[in-house]
């Protein structure tokens, strides 16, 4: 685990932007029962947090990405920050959602995007990554180059690792679900009862709790 993971997991515990309840399981919008989850759009409510997340991504795109010409943020979560992180390397911001809009120009992305231009796409979260990867299959159809994608935080599902791989786009996280767990440890966020759930949970989410 590297500073950088270990402190973002902290950060993310210490706001609850990541919220551990096994006792009391979330509901995701996929139908999935989980004991865990996560929040990010709180890190702009904390001054702290959000600059030292935002310098992170600015270091990591600039040590992975000095080509990068554009980054792009994935909506919603991940346009305020992909917009902050953008504003540091002054490069041109756009963002994508997740569905074209039902009227106007009825755009999927929004902003300005040249055809060939190296793009740099901005996560907030990766479960399976399906709709992280549909936002950088957007830039590249619409003529843009995806160099790779950033995000805060991946819980590391196996399936998401192989989409990604299917895919060939890099993803980089700041943090990660191992991560999570050793600091929670650490910082007693969570007792050994906890930790064993969040372990089997881990190892088939889409059955666990049925």
């Amino acid at each position: 685990m590297s500073t950088t993971e270990a402190s973002v997991a902290k950060k993310l515990l210490e706001i609850c932007a990541i919220k551990v309840q096994p006792e009391n399981p979330f509901t995701w919008a996929s139908g999935w029962k989980s004991p865990i989850y996560c929040d990010n759009r709180k890190i702009l409510s904390y001054p702290e947090t959000r600059t030292y997340v935002r310098d992170a991504f600015v270091k990591l795109v600039g040590e992975k990405y000095p080509d990068a010409e554009v980054v792009a943020g994935v909506a919603t979560g991940a346009i305020a920050m992909g917009a902050l992180v953008a504003e540091v390397l002054g490069l041109p911001f756009i963002y994508i959602r997740s569905a074209p809009k039902g009227h106007g120009l009825e755009n999927l992305i929004e902003g300005v995007l040249h055809e060939g231009q190296n793009v740099v796409v901005v996560e907030d979260l990766i479960s399976t990554g399906g709709s992280s990867l549909n936002a950088a299959e957007a830039v590249v159809k619409a003529g843009g180059n995806v160099l790779g994608m950033v995000a805060i935080f991946t819980y590391g599902f196996p399936h998401a690792i192989g989409n990604f791989q299917h895919a060939g786009i890099e993803l980089t996280t700041l943090s990660n679900y191992h991560a999570l767990i050793d600091t929670a440890v650490t910082t007693g966020s969570v007792s050994d009862a906890q930790v064993a759930t969040l372990m089997k949970w881990r190892e088939n989410p889409a059955e666990w709790g049925k």
